[in-house]
């Protein structure tokens, strides 16, 4: 019974999420005013898992919407939101036993891709230098989706032959760790905002306690491009 409910909870929240996305696309105007900014960010984010000792980074593109809400102190912005679409993990593992001989077989000498998709909230503090500098720290939160390990194999091509193993029961649904960044906005006032920022997660994500503890990591390259703030401003 617990297992359906929460099924059913994460499929409601993965529609809304996706719902809000287009909505505040169509009605950016309407969410900003003189004390909140809203707009969409994404971008590119690289990936990784510490406590593994092999793998690379992971190249992953992320998708959300924000706000930015205002604070009695002009320099000061509470910045949150949610990032839809937000996968973390970690490329190239060594390939390991599928316990079938023939996949086994025929994976040998390949590699694995581990992907866990979340929709990630930041709740950070914004502090600007100027109309165009700017600084922010604070936690982010979690909620995983799906988490599956993509083997490949070069045959002819890059990658040209390729299986997906589901393994959610290997990590644990919640993540929480911390994030900063950097960023500089174009045009100043109501112009993009171009940052980069950094996530450490500081939940063990792994639910075998047997193996080295497990942390998320990535660097996030984001444009923010505001919805509506133009109109909002002149208003």
């Amino acid at each position: 019974m617990r297992k359906i409910l929460l099924a059913f909870t994460l499929l409601i929240f993965s529609y809304t999420a996706n719902s809000q996305v287009i909505i505040s696309i169509l009605l950016g105007d309407k969410l900003n005013s003189g004390k909140i900014e809203f707009g969409m960010d994404g971008g590119l984010n690289l990936a990784t898992i510490s406590g593994l000792d092999q793998g690379k980074y992971a190249n992953y593109f992320n998708l959300g919407f924000y706000f930015d809400f205002k604070l009695k102190n002009p320099s000061w912005l509470f910045h949150t939101g949610v990032i839809v679409k937000s996968s973390l993990g970690i490329a190239n593992l060594p390939v390991y036993t599928l316990d079938n001989d023939t996949l086994d077989k025929a994976f040998a000498g390949g590699d694995v891709d581990r992907k866990l998709a979340y929709f990630n909230v930041p709740l950070m503090m914004k502090y600007k230098f100027n109309k165009r500098f700017f600084a922010e720290a604070g936690p982010m939160l979690g909620l995983r989706t799906k988490c599956f390990d993509t083997f490949n194999k070069k045959i002819v091509d890059s990658d040209d032959l390729t299986y997906k193993l589901e393994n959610s029961d290997n990590y644990h649904r919640i993540d929480a760790g911390m994030m900063a960044g950097i960023g500089y906005r174009l045009l100043g006032g109501n112009g993009m905002n171009l940052g980069i920022r950094y996530y450490m997660g500081l939940m063990n994500i792994s639910t075998d306690d047997l193996l080295p503890k497990q942390y998320n990591r990535s660097i996030y390259f984001v444009v923010g491009i505001p919805i509506g703030a133009g109109k909002a401003a002149k208003k």
